[in-house]
């Protein structure tokens, strides 16, 4: 099974996101107060196990540091594809709209420093279908 590890905002574009006790997801623009919401790329999920085996790399990432709103322990294991709709919890209903993202120009800090970056791979960018509250320790499902 599939659990929300950490939930994460950030006020704008292009800084690490903070871990959050909890987030307010509305339809068809993302997450209350996040500097993502309303973008193409409303909310982003990004598994447990790749921040893990970037940390193998660079031991100081945290949950967020990749800009992703959301850390998800057993990601990997669901059945992820363009169009398929997660459920987060007991009301949140997200469809899968990007796997990967194109990465910067020059390359993020994390690439630079590491040698590498998993959001251009692993990165999973959806909208909110239904909104509602997000906290860790949800169950993330696969509809």
């Amino acid at each position: 099974m599939a659990v929300v590890h950490s939930v994460c905002v950030s006020r704008r574009k292009g800084e690490r996101k903070t871990p959050v006790d909890r987030v307010a997801l509305v339809a068809d623009h993302g997450i209350d107060g996040d500097a993502h919401a309303g973008s193409g790329r409303q909310v982003s999920l990004l598994s447990l196990d790749a921040l893990e085996r970037m940390r193998r790399k660079l031991p100081t990432l945290t949950p967020g540091d990749f800009a992703e709103n959301f850390n998800v322990a057993g990601l990997e294991t669901l059945p992820i594809a363009l169009g398929r709709r997660l459920r987060l919890g007991r009301a949140v209903v997200l469809e899968v709209t990007a796997i990967g993202k194109t990465c910067h120009d020059a390359g993020c800090a994390i690439k630079k420093a590491a040698g590498t970056c998993v959001m251009p791979r692993e990165g999973v960018f959806a909208r909110v279908v239904v909104g509602g509250e997000v906290v860790p320790g949800d169950a993330v499902v696969a509809e």
